[in-house]
């Protein structure tokens, strides 16, 4: 059997204040991880932490200020990081702006997993090996990265929308993988399943029409969709999963022709990280 401790290693995963975060997050504590729980909500966030003997860690991803906030907190209570789970999403349907001046989906679901990695990555960087672990989804098919239109501001269709912020989630892992190369830390995304209970899609009927109509890979359990995630956070051989998309946890998972296009994940990365203000390079 492979051994899957966790013993002395840590943790961050977002979105846990439910769903397949949630879980991911009880079950990696069970192998022994200290795990730092971040969410949206207080109340269930402080629910999960308490679960698993941690502080929660509240950050509302569609204020930037908290996204640099929570790096602040999560650098200066931890020497080191092992595994960063970039799990936060959401499906909207109607459009609405952050404060930041950002479509609301776009900047939850791409840019402040992006933003958050970049802030961590010296720590993840320089203490030790480190996994990077991005949810995206199947539905990345149905997206479009357009370098002139990160937010989808042309794109009417929420699945479209949301499609294309997964999209984006694979080329940033595929990118970070790519600059990264050779310091320990690895990068991988992946199609965790369509699990009935995160309630991710309840803001947005088209997708759950989908969820029920099963195309975008069949509903899953809570267990099975947080077992994708434990498992990239556990392998033993991270560096073969670096770069790439995982289907559950099967490699190499069905993507959109652009995800494997290594000059748009370059631009992607470069127009992002201008967007944000953070160092390119």
């Amino acid at each position: 059997m492979v051994d899957r401790s966790m013993d002395g290693k840590t943790v961050v995963v977002t979105g846990a204040s439910g769903g397949i975060g949630a879980e991911a997050a009880r079950r990696l504590a069970r192998l022994g991880a200290t795990v730092a729980v971040v969410g949206r909500s207080p109340a269930k966030t402080a629910a999960v932490a308490r679960q698993v003997g941690a502080e929660p860690l509240v950050a509302d991803f569609a204020r930037l200020s908290e996204v640099r906030r929570l790096a602040d907190t999560l650098l200066s209570r931890h020497p080191r990081i092992d595994v960063l789970a970039n799990n936060a999403g959401v499906v909207l349907t109607r459009r609405s702006r952050t404060e930041d001046g950002h479509d609301l989906m776009f900047q939850v679901n791409y840019l402040a997993p992006f933003l958050l990695t970049n802030l961590l990555l010296d720590r993840m960087t320089t203490v030790g090996p480190a996994r990077v672990i991005t949810t995206s989804s199947k539905g990345n098919r149905f997206g479009r990265v357009d370098l002139d239109d990160l937010e989808g501001a042309g794109k009417r269709s929420e699945l479209v929308r949301y499609g294309t912020t997964k999209l984006q989630n694979i080329l940033f892992t595929r990118e970070l993988a790519r600059r990264t190369r050779g310091s320990g830390l690895t990068a991988t995304a992946f199609h965790p399943g369509v699990v009935a209970t995160t309630g991710i899609n309840r803001e947005a009927p088209l997708v759950a029409a989908l969820v029920r109509c099963r195309l975008l890979g069949g509903l899953r359990t809570l267990d099975e969709g947080a077992e994708s995630l434990v498992h990239l956070a556990t392998m033993p051989d991270p560096e073969t999963a670096n770069g790439g998309y995982y289907h559950h946890r099967t490699p190499n998972g069905p993507v959109h022709r652009q995800a494997r296009d290594d000059r748009l994940a370059i631009d992607l990365w470069e127009r992002t990280a201008e967007l944000l203000g953070v160092p390119a390079a």
